[in-house]
């Protein structure tokens, strides 16, 4: 643990507070601290139904704009209180948000929507497939973004047990249209590679309303370069070679660097159209059409000479994973029906569709034992097909228009989704040539249908209740696992469950608010989960159709105060799973001794920890703001029937910290505006080392594959040049600090923005 930076966040920050302690605002109505209840103005596209979240964090389209550098939609929340972006490149594809008590590799223990339309995809639990559909939103049309943790509310289903991120975008009120200029230039120097990564991004937006009828459209076009993702390694240098790097891996064991792979080379293309059409003066249609395409390239570059001296890749078959051609065309639809009475009922109705139209990665499977070639065969990783759809609806009653003693929510969910993922053979990679066989496949499908109802009372002037249940019914079906000559048809399963919500806040004094609030709540298993193949040998799978979904029990305590200038909160929580879904090593078959790893129920884990959020203006001096959060956690394996590894002891894990989850993490951004042209931001973010293995023996943490520590910091200026034109300079990480959460992470990065609004 290395706590200065956390402790001299926290110490910053509570003297900035306490210099403006005694500038309490004394309103005369109480202050509402514990949710937020957005609702959609005519010029919105978000849902009119009011959300039922008791939000902790937000940042609008101005915040955005004015203080960070954000040339994807996923870097707009990077700053959140307890919140991580696994980004590792412009256009990432993977970028899996981590939470204050789910880490990395926990992409479905998060919920992401866009006005009400899931971004998360619940087809994976995992940092590659399970990636949120970031590129669905364009960061112009962003109106602001909410976020609430942990599953306190009972109209978001058992994923929920991270966070759930609402963004809600904008439709114009008149005519107007905006282009944006980016670019981006990374320095990178490590091992063999040193060189200069370039990004070009330009969008554009237009939109109008005429009388009832509203329309936005938007479409990006971004052509990046990234910085090496991995590297070739092998526990011994390959003979008659030179320029390899001695380098151990997480475990302490020799991994020698043989080469940089992963060079990636994307042209990626998000375009989205929607139309807004109001039905009657209280009901609004709403449709979207979305579509992305990632057309991309991933090079290598080897640091091995021969005894000549020249390039070679000594027959080492990482070079040739780490080389590919991709392919992705996705597509996605939404439809709505929203009412907006400013009455006693509402309902809304969303349906959402998301496809993987076309989807193939090209990859050979040899590389040359001479020079710098690779092999014709090859093999297609394959997930065309793939896909889900959504179904709410929802109704709301309020026991009065104004000021209601009871607002009930209630309604009903459906989802399906369809996980298909073959990986072929072919003679030639390169040429695209047919499929000969299928080397391994898996396939599945889920679906989910649940309903929920909630009322939030109004008990008296100070104490509100909020108590609410969900009732899920959940089936995994049509599993199909290929493994060479092996073919498995697995079996269909199901669950039913409830999960009953309450929270109580009490408001002592107009500035004060205290919540507790407690959630039960089931996370069912992905397809990914549970028709995963985990190669044994040559013939071998280890599917798991029979997982249980995670069992927790979350709890909160929060104390917010709110100040003239400022506020501060506190947050006590925790979260106690049963049948927690983590890979673990078990018998391949029962009564076996030779035991593999797969995705399986730990018995019992518990993450406990403190939060401090604090925000102040007028720091000091006028028109300077600082924010920052600090978070602790202690979460910890309590319970497992398996074991750590292979090799581990039965209880090696027990008392050990969980996986992918850091202890401390902190960040700061503080802002000044001296004038209403100019606005200069200084950020940093800092995350303790993480461990990734139950027993926590990889102890070696700044290296391939290894997760460290790190502390970066950032700078933003923005300078509204007249009315129309605004022009923005930043840089990331500006003291150039290397560090690797498995992959190397970008070094120091410069980035330049214009954008003309007409």
């Amino acid at each position: 643990m290395k706590p200065f930076p956390v402790l001299t966040l926290s110490f910053l920050l509570t003297g900035a507070l306490h210099a403006q302690a005694t500038k309490t605002a004394e309103p005369e109505t109480p202050v509402k601290l514990d949710r937020v209840d957005v609702n959609a103005g005519r010029g919105a596209a978000s849902p009119i139904f009011p959300l039922t979240l008791p939000v902790t964090a937000s940042v609008t389209a101005q915040r955005i704009e004015e203080t960070i550098n954000a040339v994807d939609t996923e870097d707009a929340v990077k700053y959140l209180p307890s919140v991580f972006l696994r980004k590792r490149n412009y256009g990432d594809t993977q970028a899996v948000m981590a939470t204050r008590v789910w880490g990395v590799s926990s992409s479905a223990r998060s919920l992401i929507f866009a006005d009400g339309v899931p971004l998360t995809a619940l087809i994976a639990n995992n940092n590659n497939i399970g990636g949120p559909r970031w590129g669905l939103v364009a960061p112009a049309e962003i109106e602001r973004i909410d976020l609430m943790y942990g599953p306190f509310s009972a109209a978001y289903a058992g994923n929920s047990i991270g966070a759930v991120m609402e963004i809600t975008t904008r439709l114009p009120e008149k005519l107007e249209a905006a282009l944006t200029e980016t670019a981006a230039w990374q320095s990178f120097k490590l091992y063999g590679t040193e060189n200069t990564y370039r990004t070009l991004q330009t969008a554009v937006t237009a939109g109008n309303r005429a009388g009832k009828f509203a329309f936005w459209v938007s479409a990006n076009y971004q052509d990046s370069h990234s910085q090496p993702l991995s590297y070739v390694t092998s526990g011994t240098f390959p003979a008659g070679t030179t320029g390899a790097y001695a380098a151990q891996n997480k475990l302490g064991a020799a991994a020698n660097i043989l080469g940089a792979s992963g060079l990636l080379h994307t042209r990626m293309t998000n375009a989205k159209f929607k139309i807004a059409y109001d039905l009657t003066p209280i009901l609004r249609a709403a449709y979207s059409f979305g579509y992305w395409k990632n057309n991309a390239d991933a090079s290598v570059d080897t640091y091995l000479r021969d005894a000549a001296g020249h390039p070679t890749f000594a027959g080492q078959a990482g070079f040739a994973s780490g080389y590919y051609r991709l392919l992705q065309e996705h597509s996605s639809h939404s439809l709505s029906l929203r009412t907006d009475t400013k009455s006693n009922w509402d309902f809304e109705t969303a349906a959402a569709l998301y496809r993987f139209d076309k989807d193939k990665q090209r990859t050979p499977t040899t590389a040359t034992a001479t020079g710098t070639g690779f092999g014709t065969a090859g093999r297609y990783a394959i997930l065309g097909g793939t896909g889900w759809s959504t179904l709410d609806v929802k109704g709301t009653w309020r026991s009065a228009p104004k000021n209601p003693v009871h607002t009930v929510s209630f309604g009903a969910h459906d989802d399906r989704y369809k996980l298909y993922n073959p990986t072929v053979n072919s003679t030639d990679w390169l040429a695209d040539a047919p499929a000969t066989t299928t080397a391994t496949e898996g396939d599945g499908k889920t679906r989910t249908q649940a309903l929920f109802v909630q009322d939030i009372w109004q008990i008296t002037r100070e104490l509100k209740a909020t108590a609410g249940v969900r009732y899920e019914e959940w089936r995994s079906y049509d599993g199909y696992n290929v493994n060479g000559a092996v073919v498995v048809n697995q079996p269909s399963v199901g669950a039913k469950k409830y999960s009953p919500k309450a929270t109580l806040a009490w408001t002592p004094a107009p500035a004060w608010i205290v919540s507790a609030l407690v959630g039960k709540a089931y996370r069912f298993a992905t397809a990914s989960e549970l028709y995963q193949l985990v190669s044994t040998g040559t013939t071998f799978t280890s599917p798991n159709p029979h997982l249980k979904p995670d069992n927790v029990l979350a709890a909160e305590l929060k104390i917010e105060r709110r100040f003239e200038n400022g506020s501060a909160r506190v947050s006590f929580f925790q979260d106690d799973v049963h049948d927690a879904i983590i890979a673990q090593f078990n018998p391949l078959l029962p009564g076996s001794t030779q035991l593999f790893s797969f995705a399986s129920n730990v018995d019992n884990v518990r993450a406990r920890g403190i939060e401090l959020v604090l925000v102040e203006r007028d720091v000091f001096i006028r028109r300077l703001e600082i924010s920052g959060s600090v978070t602790y956690l202690d979460a910890r394996t309590l319970a497992l029937s398996g074991r750590a590894s292979g090799t581990a002891a039965p209880g090696d894990a027990i008392g050990k910290k969980l996986p992918n989850i850091p202890d401390w993490r902190a960040s700061v951004v503080a802002t000044y505006r001296p004038n209403d042209r100019w606005v200069f931001t200084v950020a940093g973010r800092y995350s303790d080392k993480l461990w990734t293995t139950l027993d926590n023996t990889d102890v070696n943490a700044n290296t391939h594959q290894g997760f460290a520590a790190w502390a970066v910091a950032d700078l933003h200026v923005n300078y509204k040049i007249t009315s129309h034109w605004k022009a923005s300079l930043g840089v990331d990480n500006v003291l150039n600090r290397k560090y690797f959460l498995f992959h190397p992470f970008p070094q120091r990065t410069l980035i330049a923005e214009v954008t003309g609004r007409f």
